[in-house]
């Protein structure tokens, strides 16, 4: 008893300077991808540097969810790899040890990462995506204001709820506008269409709001019910324009399920009436909450195995194999979205079945290799290959 516990504190520690380098290197892959758009927000609005790093903060419950699985799938195949290269699983099973008795740190190893996973996709993920889209319309509304040069000549902007505006020219130096059309559709039922052939736009610090003043002009008011027109001539004519509540539209728009908590994922799945995209698209996301954090489980008992058989040492190799396994069970993640979506079958069998097809082919691998009958890996990528393309073969030929 006591040599066991020696050798589940010995894999145990062997598998955490990986798994702390995993977390770190895809963190960071996963970052690279937004670190572009946070760095143009940073610019345009010309926010400070600690927005950048609070908006990089906010982002990482989110990459965390699928970087904790991948990394401890990475760092239990390192660790069985560099076992096996160096003779020590053999040295172990001449001692007496099956492979059965080398699963319990592993298995330790996945009960913290299901539960820190568990944490980031519960709690964390909401926090950071409601931070996040509050961080971002603050910047946006402390930060934003409207000059001449930010209005383009010959180009429609709608950046006004409601108003469309065009400007034929803009002369930055007398802060002018010249040959103006309108197209104002606040009222309902009213469409006004003003036409003015000299302007300026005048604004209100920190407010958002904005005055467009115009000279020599005229209104074309029509009432659509009535179908009536009426044309006034102008000398003066102030349109109101109010940018903060077309921002707030943008920002209270749609439902975004992944900043719902797993208590309002409840609520709005058992009040739901209609069975639409949005109504599964919620409920994906409340199952996907737990199945995506039992992939700890089934990807790392999947890497004992996986460590045991490969006779390479290096361990590019064994990155190679994780990140394979990885993308496989990602692909079968992301075909249980769309046909979850799509309402092909029950959302909680595209969540679940990832996590069925992984641990299942690692129980498998693992019996086989606790007798000795390892599975070669060459056969077993063929079969990976043949599996892909004929989920990939279904998905396209669905949507044709």
């Amino acid at each position: 008893m006591k040599t066991n516990s020696i050798i589940n504190r010995y894999i145990f520690k062997e598998l955490i300077p990986p798994f702390v380098i995993s977390i770190i290197f895809f963190t960071f892959i996963f970052l690279t991808a937004r670190i572009l758009d946070i760095t143009n927000m940073i610019v345009n609005y010309r926010l400070s540097g600690s927005y950048f790093f609070l908006m990089v903060f906010y982002l990482i419950p989110y990459f965390l969810q699928y970087v904790i699985p991948m990394s401890i799938m990475i760092s239990t195949l390192l660790t069985f790899l560099r076992l096996s290269s160096d003779n020590e699983i053999i040295a172990l099973k001449a001692g007496g040890f099956s492979v059965y008795s080398l699963t319990p740190p592993v298995l330790l190893f996945c009960l913290i990462g299901f539960v820190f996973t568990s944490l980031m996709s519960i709690y964390g993920l909401p926090w950071g995506r409601v931070s996040s889209r509050e961080l971002a319309y603050h910047a946006i509304t402390s930060n934003f204001e409207l000059s001449l040069k930010d209005l383009k000549e010959r180009t429609f902007i709608e950046d006004f709820d409601g108003v469309m505006l065009y400007v034929c020219k803009i002369n930055s130096v007398e802060k002018t506008l010249k040959d103006i059309f309108i197209d104002d559709q606040r009222t309902k039922g009213v469409v006004r269409t003003v036409i003015a052939p000299k302007g300026e736009l005048i604004s209100e610090p920190g407010k958002l709001k904005y005055l467009l003043r115009l000279y020599n002009g005229t209104i074309n008011h029509v009432a659509i019910e009535d179908k009536t027109v009426h044309s006034i001539s102008f000398g003066t004519y102030d349109v109101h324009l109010d940018l903060k509540e077309n921002i707030n539209n943008s920002f209270s728009g749609q439902i975004d399920e992944k900043e719902m908590s797993l208590t309002e994922l409840k609520n709005y799945i058992n009040s739901s009436k209609s069975r639409d995209v949005e109504y599964y698209s919620v409920l994906l996301e409340f199952y996907k909450k737990f199945s995506i954090p039992f992939a700890c489980f089934a990807l790392g008992i999947l890497a004992v195995p996986l460590g045991m058989q490969s006779r390479s040492s290096k361990k590019s190799y064994g990155l190679s194999i994780g990140l394979v396994f990885f993308l496989l069970y990602y692909i079968l993640l992301s075909a249980g979205i769309v046909f979850g979506e799509a309402g092909v079958y029950p959302p909680i069998i595209g969540m679940w079945v990832p996590n069925i097809v992984m641990g299942g082919v690692g129980l498998y691998l693992l019996v086989r290799a606790a007798n000795d009958r390892f599975v070669k890996t060459d056969l077993l990528f063929y079969f990976i290959k043949r599996f892909i393309s004929s989920i990939t073969d279904k998905y396209t030929s669905g949507r044709r």
